[in-house]
């Protein structure tokens, strides 16, 4: 049996540590902050990015670069056959187009998912993937597993400001300054490969209960009432935490994830914000 590696980035919010623990490989994010480099939980940590972004730091994603992929490449496969490459979603960057052209040199070694996630959803991937391996599945039966299924996950997010979404061109000043004035918390969506706009909420109560109700619908009339449910959050975990505690009511499980947005998220949606995911439970025994 061919060995395999499970590579991802930064994005899924799987930590140096617990990537460690789980035998799987995380490429840090770089982000550019006042026109210096750092490295996500290489030398930036959650604390100090959001200390960055409220203090009005800009703030730039990007994406690692050839070298820095090609390099972990190669020192893995001395040690393992085969890489599934697992990158966040080519929708919303373009680190997985890059990872894709690179692959091309390695006789198909490198096997590169785009599966369109991102943060907790991207982090299901892995463990997706991890699971696969013990049921033999070789590297590229587990990239088209998983591209597969990757339309079987939602991500809801109700924002707090629309500062940093007017401040990332994503809306004009006089749209954010209509929505601030009307004290609107939109909630978007992660399905696919885009970031969009879902619903508009005025409080923050009203924006978790269209989360809540978005996320019934999706877990009756798309996932056969069989999901994984997550709640992330970008600097908000006590909110998060008690957002979990309503959820184990209404979807009967005490078997809900919390975790910090990806930052590269989170520079465009500012602090403050909840979200609300789901992946549909993948049967590994019939795929």
């Amino acid at each position: 049996m061919r060995k395999i590696a499970i590579v991802t980035d930064s994005n899924s919010g799987i930590s140096q540590k617990e990537a460690e623990e789980l035998g799987v490989y995380v490429i840090p994010m770089p982000f550019t902050i006042d026109g210096d480099e750092y490295f996500e939980d290489i030398n930036l940590t959650v604390e100090q990015f959001y200390e960055k972004l409220l203090n009005d730091a800009d703030i730039y994603t990007s994406q690692p670069t050839p070298t820095e992929v090609t390099k972990l490449w190669d020192k893995l496969l001395e040690e393992y056959d085969d890489i599934v490459h697992i990158p966040m979603s080519s929708g919303l960057s373009g680190a997985c187009q890059s990872a894709w052209m690179l692959a091309q040199d390695y006789g198909g070694k490198v096997q590169v998912v785009d599966n369109q996630r991102i943060s907790v959803t991207l982090r299901q991937a892995v463990l997706d993937a991890l699971a696969l391996i013990k049921k033999d599945k070789t590297a590229t039966e587990i990239k088209e597993i998983l591209e597969n299924d990757k339309l079987n996950s939602s991500i809801y997010i109700n924002m707090e400001t629309l500062k940093y979404l007017k401040k990332g061109g994503r809306i004009t000043p006089s749209a954010a300054a209509l929505g601030t004035l009307l004290k609107i918390k939109p909630v978007l969506q992660i399905q696919g490969e885009k970031l969009d706009s879902f619903a508009k909420a005025r409080t923050s109560s009203q924006g978790k209960s269209i989360m809540v109700n978005a996320m019934k619908n999706d877990e009756t009339n798309r996932f056969d009432n069989n999901i994984h449910i997550f709640v992330a959050h970008s600097h908000n975990l006590e909110a998060a935490e008690a957002f979990k505690e309503e959820l184990k009511d209404i979807f009967h499980t005490d078997n809900i994830y919390i975790s910090e947005l990806s930052l590269s998220v989170a520079c465009h949606i500012g602090p403050g914000a909840l979200a609300l995911a789901c992946c549909k439970k993948m049967d590994y025994d019939n795929v």
